[in-house]
Formats: C-alpha cells, sequence, structure tokens
C-alpha cells in the first residue's frame, strides 16, 4: 500500500485526487496540505507551514502536488528532505523555480513531473510529435480552451505542444493570437481561450492548400487528469532518485518531454 499525501487538498484536483485515493485498492489518504487545517475523506489537512511535521509524522511514501508553482517549489522541498517522491502536476513554472525544484530532486527523491497527466493526453502529444515529423512544411496552428479560473496562458499543455513542434519542425516564432493587417509567415499561432467550466481543450491544425489535418483532446472531467496522477504515484514509489515524466510512467517513448 502506497502512502500519500496531497497538496491543495481543498481545492478542486485537491477534492478529486483525495477521493480516488481514499477509494483506491492500492493507495492510502494519510494527509492534505493547504492554506488552512481541516479533513477530507477521513484523513487530516494542515496548513501550509506545517508540511514537515505532516511528513514527519505520517511518513508517506508520495506527495502529489496539483497547486500553484511558488506553492508547489516549497512542497517539493519539503518532501525532498522528508524522503518522500513526487508527483507534480502543476504548470507555470519559471525557469528559476523548475531549477530549484531540479535542486531539490536529483540525488534524494524520484519524481514524475508533467504538464498533463490524462493518459489520452500523453498519446496525443505522441501523435503530433509523429504528424511532425510528417508535415514539416504545412502551416501550425495550436489553440488550446480552459475555465475561466486557469491563470496561466498558454497551458502547459500547449506549451508542451510547442516544445514538441520546435523539436520536430524546428524552431519557429510563435505569434500568440492576431490582429489587425498582416500576413501569414512561417510562425506557429498559438490561441487561447478562457472561459466558464471549460475542463481542458488543445488542438494542433496542420493547414496547406485544399486540405486541413488537426489533432484534438479534449478532457470531460477532471478525474482523467487525477487518474493518471494516482498511477504515476504508484509507479514512482521506491524508484531511484531523479526526474521523470509520463512517458516514463506509461512506457512511451523516451523523446515525449517530461513537461
Amino acid at each position: 500500500m502506497v502512502k500519500v499525501v496531497v497538496c491543495g487538498a481543498s481545492g478542486r484536483m485537491g477534492q478529486t485526487i483525495g477521493r480516488m485515493v481514499h477509494e483506491s485498492k492500492d493507495l492510502e489518504l494519510v494527509g492534505g496540505i493547504d492554506l488552512r487545517p481541516g479533513t477530507f475523506f477521513g484523513a487530516e489537512i494542515v496548513a501550509s507551514q506545517d508540511i514537515g511535521d505532516l511528513l514527519a509524522r505520517k511518513k508517506p511514501d508520495v506527495l502529489i502536488d496539483f497547486t500553484i508553482a511558488q506553492a508547489a517549489v516549497g512542497n517539493v522541498k519539503a518532501a525532498a528532505k522528508h524522503n518522500v517522491a513526487v508527483v507534480v502536476g502543476t504548470t507555470g513554472f519559471t525557469p528559476e523555480q523548475r531549477r530549484e525544484m531540479a535542486a531539490a530532486i536529483e540525488g534524494n527523491i524520484p519524481a514524475v513531473i508533467s504538464s498533463n497527466f490524462s493518459v489520452g493526453v500523453n498519446i496525443f502529444w505522441q501523435l503530433v510529435r509523429e504528424a511532425g515529423k510528417l508535415l514539416a512544411d504545412y502551416d501550425i496552428e495550436v489553440i488550446e480552451a480552459h475555465h475561466r479560473n486557469k491563470k496561466d496562458a498558454p497551458s502547459g499543455t500547449a506549451k508542451t505542444i510547442l516544445q514538441i513542434l520546435d523539436e520536430e519542425v524546428g524552431e519557429r516564432r510563435k505569434l500568440y493570437g492576431r490582429e489587425g493587417m498582416m500576413e501569414r509567415g512561417n510562425e506557429i499561432g498559438v490561441h487561447v481561450i478562457r472561459g466558464g467550466d471549460i475542463v481542458g481543450d488543445h488542438s494542433v491544425m496542420f493547414s496547406k492548400n485544399f486540405e486541413t489535418i488537426e489533432l484534438s483532446h479534449r478532457a470531460y472531467d477532471r478525474s482523467v487528469f487525477a487518474s493518471g496522477a494516482l498511477r504515476a504515484a504508484c509507479w514512482v514509489a521506491g524508484k531511484e532518485p531523479g526526474i521523470y515524466g509520463m512517458n516514463d510512467v506509461l512506457g512511451l517513448v523516451p523523446k515525449n518531454p517530461k513537461a
């Protein structure tokens, strides 16, 4: 039985993950972290500043973090200090924050870090990669949509799409939206939509004269991300220290980006 602590326990993703861990036969929910103390699914939630005390008392195997970038960095550092593996689905990290996390993780604990834990999205990334290899001379547009409360834009998933395209078609200028009179060049257009309760939509459009090929993924419920995170939690417990991606968890080709 893998013991799990969930960060952001009172949030929407935290509640979904907590419920699914609680219902799992392979995982045990031993605590949560949030801004204020409380309980969820029979486990205690402690305030963020008391994370070290909870980790010392409960001795979890894995900490799952779907919070915000600044909080996630501190949570990863605390986990590394207490020799707890981590699964990080938080997005919006700055390069410096990524370096801070990597410094805490390397040589100390195993970590699965991904901008999207949906199994479908990870396969979608693979399809985008294959399409990029074959359609490098096509015009490319990336479109993503999320709920009105998502702050980072483009999404982490969209940034991973752009990273994959850079690797397969060569680096191109990114044009974030279009306005006014302009002629299309060799850029990749990036379009962000925020509204309502959209869970997560991503599309990549490859267009040429007389035809368009479009690849897309749509998430209908946050449980698709939570189920992937639980799968990663089961996989990462007991692994060698280092940073892994969902490609490692799913056994996909190593070139799939980790974040």
